[in-house]
């Protein structure tokens, strides 16, 4: 039975792409059967794991407005035990067109249910919005990963999705939880990137994970390759971030590998 994450933050810009492509690489790297989906109509982790969105005709949009068989859609990657459900500019519509249909909060959990078994892990990227493909999502998911950057304003919009997750787990998705905090783009040069990481451990203590991502070049620069950091630079700062995430979510979920 896979576990599904959801990788949420309505804030644009604070490494959800990122962070859900690269984590689902890592899992894959350390032997988990991963699929990560991608909910955002920018389509970023499609392209970022080499996929040109332009030529993709059917994505998640589909299963959940149409009921295409998510199978059919499935996409494997440059990542051994890594597969990919695409995003394409459709996703826009689906939020309208869902509007009128019956149980539209959970139209992505039912599509899920049909390939969750065949994964240890279930990635899902959801777009900078708390809108209804979001909230699709988060009813999907087994639990969120809240991604914060370590700059000014970082915390400005998390109690909003906290109490949007609240809602969630009070009306749609009672077993909903936060699998962590992760901090994000974290330059040990700034005296703010060091207050925000006192900051947000301070006030969520051990909701935040050890991890910490840096502010990494090579991570940044991987997406336009088409590849996930660890089959760009495998042994830059940035990759061994998201394996030693990886491993620590694998350790949370009593999954880890014994060699």
């Amino acid at each position: 039975m896979g576990k599904v994450i959801a990788i949420a933050n309505q804030k644009g810009g604070v490494g959800k792409t990122t962070t859900a492509m690269n984590l689902a690489a890592s899992l894959a790297v350390l032997e988990y059967k991963t699929l990560v989906i991608d909910a955002d109509p920018q389509a970023n982790t499609t392209s970022g794991l080499g996929h040109d969105p332009k030529e993709i005709d059917k994505s998640i949009y589909e299963c959940m407005v149409d009921g295409v068989d998510i199978h059919t859609i499935i996409h494997k990657t440059e990542i051994e035990n890594l597969d990919l459900v695409p995003s394409h500019i459709d996703l826009v519509g689906a939020e309208v067109e869902m509007i009128n249909l019956e149980n539209r909060e959970e139209k992505m959990k039912s599509v899920i249910q049909h390939v969750k078994d065949k994964y240890d892990f279930v990635i899902i990227d959801c777009s900078p919005s708390l809108g209804l493909i979001t909230i699709n999502a988060l009813t999907a998911a087994n639990s969120v990963i809240i991604p914060v950057q370590c700059e000014y304003f970082a915390l400005e919009g998390l109690g909003k999705l906290l109490n949007t997750i609240k809602i969630i787990q009070t009306r749609l998705n009672p077993d909903l939880e936060i699998e962590g905090i992760l901090l994000t783009m974290y330059d040990v040069r700034l005296r703010l990137s060091n207050q925000v990481v006192d900051e947000v451990r301070l006030h969520f203590k051990n909701l935040v994970f050890e991890t910490i991502i840096p502010r990494n070049v090579r991570l940044s620069e991987s997406p336009s390759f088409g590849l996930p950091v660890i089959a760009f630079d495998a042994e830059g700062k940035g990759a061994v971030a998201y394996l030693n995430l990886a491993q620590e979510i694998a350790v949370k979920n009593g999954m880890e590998k014994v060699n």
